[in-house]
């Protein structure tokens, strides 16, 4: 493992993790974190349960800006974008053999994404607007708890995604894996593009995404993003301490 913002993130690459994903699928429940820039500035400000992030069981680089600023510090930080894992996962022999459920994606998305990946073992889990602690968050929670499934999508925002991850095993998941990955399907149905492969080798997927929606990406790359090379500064050069946990109502 890699330890860079106070994260340990992993080592393996491409092939090597997703052997190790679908080896976890078939173990005791775990959950899987995909960090970018985003997620680690509400991190460091405290913005997102540090219990949740710590708790998962695999760290997955999900930002090239992550990596660049890693190398700085004379770290290697494996880089490989959840939609990435996804799509590879889905196209693997495993799928065949895994029982893999897609939780966040409406029926729409759910069965384009079937029809794409038809010899996947793919279910839908239905996904209704959820805030935490809420009843109808428990009530999902005990749903896909009770679900069968070897590999949950868990495609709900961040950080609600993480924090259901990690509610599934406060309530007792006993198997499988479940993946936080965001708008991987949205992605893989043409929903949502993804950059093209020019801007990704540039690591500027987070301007094409700005580009591409401006009034909702503009928060999160223009303002709040940039904090994340004051905190690089505090935490990996001057060795600060980051805030223990997030605070009340966060999220």
């Amino acid at each position: 493992m890699t330890r860079f913002m106070t994260l340990d993130f992993t080592d393996d690459d491409g092939p090597a993790l997703l052997d190790r994903v679908t080896r976890l699928a078939r173990g005791p429940y775990a959950y899987v974190v995909t960090p970018n820039v985003d997620h680690v500035v509400k991190l460091m400000e405290g913005r997102v349960d540090r219990e949740v992030y710590q708790g998962a069981d695999l760290k997955l680089c999900d930002s090239r800006i992550l990596g660049h600023l890693a190398r700085l510090r004379g770290k290697r930080l494996a880089v490989y974008p959840g939609s990435d894992m996804t799509a590879d996962l889905l196209a693997s022999d495993a799928a065949e053999q895994l029982a893999i459920a897609v939780f966040g994606p409406d029926r729409a998305a759910f069965d384009d994404l079937a029809a794409r990946y038809p010899k996947a073992r793919l279910s839908f889990l239905d996904a209704p607007v959820l805030t935490p602690g809420a009843p109808a968050w428990d009530r999902a929670v005990g749903e896909v708890l009770a679900a069968d499934w070897d590999v949950l999508l868990t495609c709900i925002s961040f950080p609600k995604q993480e924090r259901f991850a990690h509610a599934l095993r406060m309530a007792g998941r006993p198997h499988g894996v479940a993946l936080c990955v965001g708008a991987s399907v949205d992605f893989l149905t043409g929903r949502q593009q993804r950059a093209p492969r020019l801007f990704q080798k540039l690591s500027l997927e987070w301007l094409h995404r700005l580009l591409s929606q401006p009034r909702r990406m503009f928060r999160r790359y223009v303002v709040e993003g940039p904090a994340i090379l004051s905190w690089f500064i505090r935490i990996e050069v001057l060795g600060s301490r980051a805030p223990r946990s997030a605070r009340p109502g966060s999220g």
